[in-house]
């Protein structure tokens, strides 16, 4: 299925962005050149993720999983253009049934780990889901009884596969992978012949949340994830055979582009993790001699305040990680650069296909990097892989006006050959999504920055922007002073309804173990210490156990604004 215009793909095309190569042509090649070498790994903790062995698979073996992958499901039926929901941790079946999907056009629809049936029978309805596939149970929780259970309110969904003991109403589908027919192989190459699958097909139907109440689709083809991951690729430095530390789940852009479609351009070993768990980290990127890995801002900071987790790890071969999500830290990026040749590369980007890295080569001061990223699209020259495919504008979200003199915060619209075509069956949001000209509106507020505005500055979300009496504030601002206060672990900034000024600071604080600090206090440290406005001190503060996060560790702040809403 194609759902890219057509005079889009031909001009992307044409400038030589896109092209005709699909996912499975990369994987191939990788078979017939590197058939004996180690393609993919679990996890260390896979008997307490699934109740099974750890496994390690050569190409030849990935290819023979993969195809008896592809057999079973064209034998329950799947053909293309039907689609899949994959809910599994990150386990070498996950780019087993990946492939299977592009080889015969099934649309993969992968689901967090952490969606429940709410969610899952959501998107099996939206999608017409036709069969979905999971694990008996993945650490605790019994996820094949709970797709079973989403069946019955998924008309569409016809089967229910499941890794590990069987599940009542659920195909155990092991047993299946273990006796697939030579005439069940014949039948999925039959299959992959009829689809005819082009780079242009859908690979993946992502799903993201935001501002409404239900998450929304991203079909993304294989042209669209092939150009993410050559951005990866030569962000960090990565090449031909480095072995891959992937720690973000393999469900949307952190975990798809930086692992799964970076590992097929590079053709090395691919080294799955999954909950995210420092010290099995540190030791797969030992004993796996990792090259390349991304992590959070906060555990590099960990890192490097901790020397001795760092003791045995080959920074010869580990000289760049990727990083992002949340601010970095100057002395991080320069920390780790100077002690051990590392090279932190910021990224932003969106499952909606914004994609910016902020490398050591275009930007190398260390101050710079952490807080800024290129300019695409504006007539600058920046080593990025990406920096002419995609073109930027800060736009006024008030006035539409553009905006062109620094310091002065906007809305960040995007277009190019990374940007998705809309959300999936949503005519009325796209509506919003995309202005006049057919800029993507990102919701991101940044500002320009630099000696020639060269750079644009991560301000915060639009909808995190708190309009107190007039004057705009940004919630980003003052999380970042408040994680500076000794008592405080974690903190998100919205806006309070108030009849009088619009809206009024509301911290949700979370305290470190034993401590605590009332209101009065955290605002005197805010105009004290961080000397700050007084227009920006707290006005409301609740003291919460742990901040709602969706399962990649966005903050879900429209649930902290419910929350205000509610009667006390």
């Amino acid at each position: 299925m194609i759902v890219v215009p057509a005079e889009r793909i031909a001009d992307f095309k044409k400038r030589g962005w896109w092209g005709d190569l699909r996912v499975d042509d990369l994987f191939e090649k990788h078979v017939r050149e590197k058939t004996d070498k180690e393609a993919c790994v679990d996890p260390i903790n896979c008997m307490d993720i699934v109740g099974r062995e750890p496994k390690r698979l050569t190409w030849w073996q990935l290819e023979d999983l993969v195809g008896r992958f592809a057999a079973v499901l064209t034998a329950h039926g799947l053909r293309k253009d039907d689609a899949l929901v994959v809910q599994l941790p990150n386990l070498v079946e996950l780019p087993a049934i990946y492939l299977a999907c592009a080889r015969l056009g099934i649309i993969v629809s992968p689901a967090p780990v952490q969606y429940r049936e709410n969610e899952l029978a959501y998107i099996c309805q939206s999608i017409d889901a036709k069969a979905a596939i999971t694990a008996c149970r993945i650490g605790k929780y019994q996820h094949g009884d709970m797709l079973v259970r989403v069946k019955a309110e998924a008309p569409a969904l016809q089967h229910v596969f499941a890794l590990g003991d069987a599940v009542e109403g659920a195909i155990e589908i092991e047993p299946l992978l273990a006796r697939v027919k030579q005439s069940e192989l014949a039948a999925a190459q039959r299959a992959e012949q009829e689809a005819n699958v082009s780079a242009d097909d859908i690979l993946t139907i992502c799903w993201t949340s935001g501002t409404e109440a239900r998450p929304k689709g991203v079909p993304r083809s294989h042209n669209e994830w092939i150009i993410m991951g050559e951005g990866v690729v030569h962000a960090g430095d990565i090449e031909d055979g480095d072995n891959l530390l992937n720690p973000f789940p393999m469900v949307n852009m952190a975990g798809i582009s930086t692992s799964f479609v970076s590992w097929l351009l590079v053709g090395g070993k691919l080294v799955q993790h999954q909950p995210f768990d420092l010290q099995v980290f540190l030791k797969q990127i030992r004993e796996e001699k990792i090259d390349y890995t991304v992590a959070p801002p906060a555990i590099l900071n960990l890192l490097l305040q901790n020397e001795a987790l760092l003791d045995g790890i080959d920074f010869e071969r580990l000289q760049n990680i990727g990083s992002g999500s949340a601010p970095l830290s100057e002395w991080m990026v320069d920390s780790f650069h100077k002690k051990h040749g590392v090279q932190i590369t910021n990224f932003f980007g969106s499952n909606e296909g914004a994609s910016f890295p902020s490398t050591y080569r275009d930007v190398p001061d260390p101050a710079q990097r952490a807080a800024y990223f290129p300019r695409f699209g504006e007539g600058f020259k920046w080593d990025s892989r990406l920096h002419d495919r995609i073109f930027t504008r800060l736009v006024d979200p008030e006035t539409e006006q553009e905006i062109t003199e620094p310091g002065k915060p906007g809305e960040l619209r995007v277009k190019g050959a990374t940007i998705f075509s809309g959300y999936w069956r949503a005519p009325e949001i796209n509506a919003r999504a995309f202005d006049m000209d057919g800029w993507f509106r990102t919701g991101d507020l940044f500002e320009l920055a630099g000696d020639r505005l060269q750079f644009y500055r991560f301000v915060g979300r639009f909808k995190d922007i708190i309009i107190r009496g007039g004057m705009n504030i940004s919630s980003e601002e003052i999380e970042g002073h408040l994680v500076g206060h000794p008592a405080v672990a974690e903190a998100a900034v919205v806006g309070a309804p108030d009849e009088t000024l619009g809206e009024r600071l509301c911290a949700f604080v979370v305290f470190k173990p034993e401590q605590s600090a009332d209101m009065a206090e955290i605002n005197r440290f805010l105009t004290q210490d961080k000397k700050v406005a007084v227009f920006k001190q707290i006005e409301r503060m609740e003291t919460i156990a742990a901040l709602p996060r969706n399962p990649v560790g966005k903050v879900l702040k429209r649930e902290l604004r419910e929350r205000l809403s509610q009667p006390a």
